[in-house]
């Protein structure tokens, strides 16, 4: 072997030695079944190596302060042993794990706006959000997840009690040995003050990114460019990666005009808006030294009777979007 050679291969190696694989996940929605190789194969086959487990837990209104979890109420991938069967099933797979628990507010309110009326409710809000994470916590250490969600979108809880969620991440590193994570939204990451306690930056990636009815690739990522500076400055000031704990666009008219929306009176149907975003925020992020990857929302376990050509919310299964999203997973 010539000296050009040996050096051309010590540079490509080098190369590939600076670039860690992403994460190219998926979020796998809980459903009321268990699930087996039929349901875990469309996981491998879009190239992810990576899922969002999400176990529930149900808060009655935005001032309540008693999370509902983990009973036989719920359907059985939100539940406990759901997500266990869940996480074994995809490991068979070899696909690996974020445990991210979640909690709905009934009629979908959105969990951002939880805050409690007084200190005595505070209290049983943080006793209450204790017990459902650190149960999931322990799931995650006894399945061996790469990846624990210590939250979802919950800014007034983080911005009223600072101590108790620095107090809570202590206890969680007691149970759980492996990443940690927060999924902040898009408009909340700059001002969550624990970054430098956990591993990753979790972003729920609904930023605004174009108002045009079918956004082309380059509009999108256009309309990144006031975002990307901000995310990476934050990645710098805490000096860790970045981590789209959600991304996602609809199959609709005006995408990515106010991505986070999910009415379901929308009627439009726009497949090409949602595969364009999709790819402009893979070509601005997924080639980036400071940004680990994301997880795709959402995925359902039954993936030939989801999506589609009538299906206008954010699943990408069996639309052109899905088409996109394996050629990108795919080259990792």
């Amino acid at each position: 072997m010539s000296v050009f050679r040996i050096i051309s291969l010590l540079f490509i190696l080098s190369s590939c030695a600076a670039q860690p694989i992403k994460i190219n996940g998926v979020s796998f929605v809980a459903a009321r079944d268990v699930v087996n190789d039929t349901h875990t194969k469309p996981v491998v086959n879009v190239g992810a190596n990576y899922a969002a487990i999400m176990p529930f837990g149900f808060l009655k209104n935005l001032d309540h302060p008693e999370i509902i979890h983990n009973t036989d109420r719920q359907w059985f991938g939100e539940t406990r042993a759901g997500g266990k069967q869940y996480i074994e099933a995809l490991r068979k797979q070899h696909i690996k794990i974020m445990v991210k628990p979640q909690i709905w507010v009934w009629n979908g309110e959105f969990t951002g706006l939880i805050k409690m009326t007084n200190d005595e409710n505070w209290k049983a809000l943080e006793d209450s959000y204790t017990s459902f994470i650190m149960e999931y916590a322990e799931l995650a250490e006894e399945t061996k997840a790469e990846i624990l969600c210590i939250g979802t979108e919950l800014e007034y809880f983080v911005r009223e009690r600072p101590e108790y969620w620095d107090g809570l991440i202590t206890k969680i590193k007691t149970v759980y040995k492996g990443k940690l994570t927060y999924a902040a939204n898009w408009d909340e990451f700059r001002r969550t003050p624990f970054w430098g306690e956990l591993d990753f930056i979790g972003i729920d990636a609904y930023f605004p990114v174009s108002d045009i009815q079918t956004p082309s690739v380059v509009a999108c990522k256009v309309g990144w460019q006031k975002h990307k500076p901000v995310i990476k400055s934050v990645s710098e000031k805490y000096d860790r990666p970045i981590l789209f704990t959600e991304w996602g666009y609809r199959s609709v008219d005006f995408t990515g005009k106010e991505p986070w929306i999910s009415d379901h009176t929308w009627t439009s149907l726009n497949f090409d808006g949602q595969s364009n975003a999709t790819q402009a925020l893979f070509e601005e992020f997924w080639t980036e030294d400071w940004f680990a990857g994301g997880f795709v929302w959402k995925w359902f376990h039954a993936h030939d009777e989801v999506g589609g050509d009538k299906d206008n919310q954010f699943t990408p299964q069996n639309k052109p979007a899905e088409t996109v999203i394996q050629s990108f997973y795919k080259t990792e």
